[in-house]
């Protein structure tokens, strides 16, 4: 099975650019691939973590991986997803939560060895950009009644709340992103979740137009739960990666109490396991269910790679404790 075909069958591809020629450059050899985070909280949640597990399967399998720290686009804010415009957090907040959510990209990527992870951050190449060239370098190329066609922008021009200007400039900030890393860091694909397809093709459209290439892009489905509630809220909150926020043992019984309707698309989605490492795992849970051994693997899997193996163990010695 190809790479292509993995990740078919694992659930994570809603949408790609023509899926013959996606198929052929993975597997020609290893390709640049980003996905951006930007920092409207100092934690990541559940939510980004299919992005990082997602750069963690490529760079497993040999592509060159780039995670993005939004800290321009994160002055900003994306209107993807959201019913009206985000608070603007000031620059010190935004430093600041660029460098605890870079460590928190750091801690799951592998940045030494052979095919080191890079991290970037937009602000590098954005900030001391003057709005004029902005405008005629790459504002000249996207036209707005392409904008204006990306469902992230109808669904805001819709809504009573209406789209500022800053938001509907978000697109172009993120083509430019892409554009950037095309151009620096031979960077060919763009990830992201389903609702980032207008922003992903934006950008793959802006590189064809200012460098005559080819660019490609990859959503996976937005996640829900079997009933068909937002995956990674809890009553309590969001689930996050900072374990202030959100503890190792609180982390861990988050996945453990997955629902058996949901528990094989979370082993395919988020673990690094085979496919057939996975499938006998579900075998084993489908013999006897109560035992939530599918549920225990996926708890102390993720407990390990977000907070490290002894925070697993701990956190599988404290329910031991508690629960017997």
């Amino acid at each position: 099975m190809d790479f292509t075909a993995e990740l078919e069958a694992r659930g994570l591809i809603h949408d790609t650019t023509d899926r013959t020629q996606f198929a052929a450059r993975l597997n020609s050899g290893p390709i640049g691939v980003y996905v951006g985070f930007d920092p409207t909280a100092d934690s990541l949640h559940v939510g980004h973590l299919l992005g990082q597990v997602g750069l963690r399967r490529f760079q497993k399998n040999g592509h060159r991986v780039f995670p993005l720290a939004g800290g321009a686009t994160g002055m900003v804010g994306d209107p993807s997803g959201r019913s009206e415009e985000r608070n603007l957090l000031t620059r010190d907040e935004l430093e600041h939560n660029v460098r605890s959510i870079s460590q928190q990209l750091e801690g799951i990527l592998d940045f030494s060895g052979s095919n080191p992870a890079t991290m970037v951050n937009n602000a590098d190449w954005t900030v001391q950009m003057p709005l004029l060239d902005f405008l005629r370098d790459i504002g000249k190329h996207v036209s707005v009644p392409q904008m204006l066609g990306k469902d992230s922008v109808k669904s805001r021009l819709s809504a009573e709340s209406g789209l500022s200007f800053t938001e509907f400039s978000y697109m172009l900030l993120q083509a430019n992103d892409f554009r950037h890393l095309h151009a620096k860091h031979n960077v060919e694909l763009q990830m992201g979740g389903s609702d980032q397809w207008g922003n992903i093709t934006a950008g793959i459209d802006l590189i064809r137009r200012t460098a005559g290439a080819a660019a490609f892009g990859l959503t996976w489905p937005l996640l829900t739960k079997s009933d068909g509630t937002k995956f990674g809220k809890t009553a309590a909150g969001a689930v996050w990666l900072d374990p202030e926020r959100t503890s190792p043992y609180q982390f861990r019984q988050f996945w453990l109490q997955t629902d058996d309707a949901d528990v094989r698309d979370r082993l395919l989605r988020f673990s690094l396991r085979t496919l057939d490492e996975i499938e006998a795992l579900l075998q084993q849970h489908d013999a006897a269910p109560h035992e939530r051994e599918a549920q225990k693997a996926l708890a102390y899997e993720m407990t390990a790679m977000v907070h490290g193996d002894p925070a697993a163990v701990a956190a599988d010695a404290a329910a031991s404790v508690l629960f017997g």
